[in-house]
């Protein structure tokens, strides 16, 4: 038998990513020496980004899939080494397209992807949990997805979707996000900590200093999406994502009741103070459906929270700006809903067909659909001269 050529090898790792940065390991500088020898075993180095690199296994296990498919190539031999210094160096500058200093690439002109920022005007009324069925639900449908969790005191979006004890792998000041099972990227200060019940008590320079390191020190890579789960209420963080990424655009989350709805349209309002768009309103716990009512007949709504918070946000916000803000979906009270979040397991990818899901699915649609818009956008025009 023909023993395979170098480049048949090398065609053949080129089809091996790595799984956190998602591109090639042959154009990230991961292949180290390749040889073949007589009895058709290749031998080979990669080189991890770092020492204890925590998708090692997956790595091995592709790189030797990849090779085996090779004809002539009778057994792998494979050994992981880790990179050094000066080659960790040349890494982050090709991560960072030859750019040396740190800046957020969601601010920049050229950025294609969209950013949706999810606020609410208090706690309790289901942000997070909109969040992450948000962004599973436009995962599904192809796009790439990556999620902040910038509510830095409550972050629960690592556990609503199953990666809580995961930790970030970190390149020198490269961080690498956390890829889930949907395939959504997602960086929390709770990934951060080193411990997961550590309190994060920190104060407005320190909470924009978060803010910007999850933005601009974290390799994000080409996304179509990235969502930020924002804390409640118009406090420091909403104040700095209007500085650092004024072309994110808002989406409102409030329940029916008029306490929740008042305060809603107060969040809904820094983001306009910002120059940011707010694109709808999502009102959750919006109804129960009747427990008693056959499957078939669910017409009858119980409005546990009332009724109407959604419409008063969407309409008082609207004349406020001038123009239309839209209630984007109302999504029932749902058992399944809570019991998804407390799993790691969202109700869109878990019971995709249960009311709550549908709603969901239906919103991140919408989304997903819009345009990137101007707003905030450095058109890069300039006077003409005289």
């Amino acid at each position: 038998m023909t023993s395979p050529s170098r480049e048949q090898l090398d065609a053949a790792l080129a089809t091996v990513n790595d799984p956190e940065i998602k591109r090639p390991i042959t154009e990230l500088g991961m292949v180290g020496s390749v040889e073949v020898d007589d009895a058709g075993v290749v031998h080979l180095t990669v080189l991890l980004t770092v020492a204890g690199c925590p998708l090692k296994d997956t790595i091995e296990r592709d790189v030797t899939a990849a090779l085996t498919r090779v004809p002539g190539v009778t057994g792998v031999d494979l050994t992981l080494g880790v990179m050094d210094a000066g080659q960790r160096s040349g890494l982050q500058e090709k991560l960072r397209g030859g750019q040396a200093q740190r800046e957020i690439p969601f601010a920049q002109p050229g950025s294609l992807t969209k950013v949706f920022a999810i606020a609410s005007g208090k706690g309790g009324v289901g942000k997070s949990s909109v969040t992450v069925n948000l962004a599973l639900a436009m995962a599904k449908r192809g796009l790439k997805v990556g999620v902040v969790d910038a509510d830095i005191y409550g972050h629960s979006v690592p556990a609503m979707l199953g990666v809580a004890d995961s930790r970030p792998t970190q390149v020198d000041e490269l961080i690498m996000p956390v890829p889930t099972p949907s395939g959504v990227s997602v960086i929390s200060i709770g990934m951060l900590k080193p411990r997961r019940d550590q309190v994060v008590a920190w104060r407005g320079p320190m909470l924009d200093r978060a803010l910007v390191q999850m933005l601009s020190d974290v390799y994000w890579g080409d996304l179509d999406v990235l969502l930020l789960d924002l804390p409640p209420g118009t406090g420091d963080i909403a104040i700095s994502l209007g500085q650092h990424l004024p072309g994110a655009e808002v989406v409102v989350v409030t329940t029916p009741q008029e306490a929740a709805a008042e305060v809603a349209e107060r969040a809904g309002t820094m983001a306009s103070m910002m120059h940011q768009r707010v694109v709808g309103v999502v009102e959750n716990m919006s109804w129960l459906p009747c427990p008693h009512c056959t499957p078939e007949g669910r017409e009858h709504r119980i409005e546990v929270f009332g009724s109407g918070g959604g419409d008063r946000v969407a309409e008082t916000l609207g004349q406020r700006f001038g123009y239309e803000v839209r209630v984007l979906g109302r999504v029932p009270l749902d058992l399944s809903l809570r019991e998804g979040g407390d799993a790691g397991k969202p109700i869109v990818d878990s019971d995709p067909t249960a009311p709550a899901a549908v709603v969901l699915t239906s919103i991140a649609d919408g989304l997903a659909g819009r345009g990137r818009g101007l707003a905030g956008m450095q058109l890069g025009l300039s006077p003409a001269g005289r």
